[in-house]
């Protein structure tokens, strides 16, 4: 009886992360199209969802401690829970950078052609993280530590392309007063991108570390 409990919570806490994962999924996409799209109510309705982040983090601690404090977990169970935490951890900050894009979202005023051309760009990152995520959580749930490998590889890109544009953004600040202050909200929207990134990774690292029991670097 005992021990059906303890696989229980231990299958509750999965869920939690799962259910996490996917409300930070959802707010990259809205930051991401919102962003595009100069959408402002979806800009405040993403803003809204860290909230729930909140109270999912909340509840992963309670599951964690709970499993911990009262269950005595095996060595492999127990990687699977120190793991969990851990990537709420990175879910959590995920989540406060895509916030941060819907906040320049509200920043932006006006639009012309060169922003709309900065704004492309920020998209084709986005949608690059947007799918980092996405293949994350297919690794989480299929214990697929080879993928979550192959995903980290994905944040090259990131980066490349954040050095690239973010250079592209300056010039085009030097050559046209007019952009300065949209285009350095922007800036940071490149900032938190790559950083977003990073965080996939961490996440892609526990997922390793929890199939495996091999502690790798990937970021």
């Amino acid at each position: 009886m005992v021990r059906e409990k303890y696989h229980r919570n231990l299958e509750a806490l999965k869920i939690n992360v799962l259910n996490m994962a996917e409300t930070s999924l959802m707010m990259l996409k809205n930051a991401n199209e919102s962003l595009i799209n100069l959408d402002k109510n979806l800009a405040q309705e993403t803003i809204k969802m860290d909230e729930i982040i909140d109270e999912h983090e909340m509840t992963i601690d309670k599951c964690v401690s709970n499993l911990i404090a009262l269950q005595q977990p095996m060595a492999g169970d127990m990687r699977l829970i120190t793991s969990c935490l851990t990537m709420a951890i990175d879910l959590e900050r995920l989540s406060d950078l895509a916030c941060n894009m819907a906040w320049v979202t509200l920043e932006i005023d006006g639009e012309n052609a060169e922003i709309e051309t900065l704004l492309s760009k920020i998209f084709v990152m986005g949608n690059i993280a947007e799918n980092m995520l996405k293949d994350t959580i297919i690794a989480f749930t299929s214990n697929d530590a080879e993928l979550a490998r192959k995903i980290a590889e994905e944040d090259d890109k990131l980066d490349k392309l954040f050095f690239e544009n973010e250079k592209q953004f300056i010039e085009m600040m030097n050559k046209n007063n007019s952009i300065i202050t949209n285009a350095s909200h922007l800036l940071f929207v490149l900032r938190y991108l790559e950083r977003i990134g990073d965080h996939i990774c961490n996440i892609c690292q526990s997922i390793v570390y929890v199939v495996t029991a091999e502690r790798v670097k990937l970021n």
